[in-house]
Parts: C-alpha cells; structure tokens; sequence
C-alpha cells in the first residue's frame, strides 16, 4: 500500500563543507529539490509516496540517517510530513429539517 505525502524537510547545524553531499543523500532518499539555504539552515519540501507500510517515524529515521551519514556528524534534521490522501476537512451535510428550516426562513 502506498500513501501521498508532501514532506518537508529542515536541516541545520550541518557542515559548510558537505551540503552538496548532504543534499545529494536527501534527494536519494525523496525526490527534494529547489533547496533553500539561509542563516544555516537547509530546506526543501517534495510530493511522493510512502510504500511497503513505512510510518512517517520510519521514513524520518531512513532520511536522518542518509543525513547524518552524508555530513559524517550529526545535525539537526526536522521532517514536516502530511499526508495528502486525508487532509483534514469540514463536512457539511444538510438534512430534511435544515430543508424545511431554510425555505420557512425565505418564506417568513
């Protein structure tokens, strides 16, 4: 089973010097791109789908790894993770007595 999701991820306290192998080790794991890089800080969000029954638990651990790996350190790594198949919604149904209670409101 498979599942939609927009993941962003933020890295910051990473190593200057291996941000290209950083980012290279993110984009193997989801397909980021477009980085954004500012005061620190390491941003890229991306569309894709989590397969095989991996959590959003898993998958932050996998992209962590991949991460810690490529700076050859630690560095903080946050993942924003929303599943797009069950975005929160309003519903509004409208029943019989909404039906007489609306047209006795015209009426009136």
């Amino acid at each position: 089973m498979s599942r939609l999701y927009n993941m962003g991820v933020e890295i910051s306290g990473f190593s200057a010097a291996r941000v290209e192998d950083i980012k290279t080790a993110a984009e193997e794991e989801w397909p980021f791109g477009d980085w954004a890089e500012r005061e620190g800080e390491l941003t890229s969000l991306a569309e894709s789908t989590l397969c095989g029954g991996e959590t959003e638990d898993e998958f932050a651990d996998r992209l962590a790894k991949a991460i810690w790996t490529a700076n050859n350190a630690f560095c903080l790594v946050t993942v924003h993770a929303t599943c797009l198949e069950h975005l929160p919604c309003e519903i509004h149904s409208r029943d019989e007595s909404d039906y007489d209670r609306l047209l006795k409101d015209d009426e009136a």
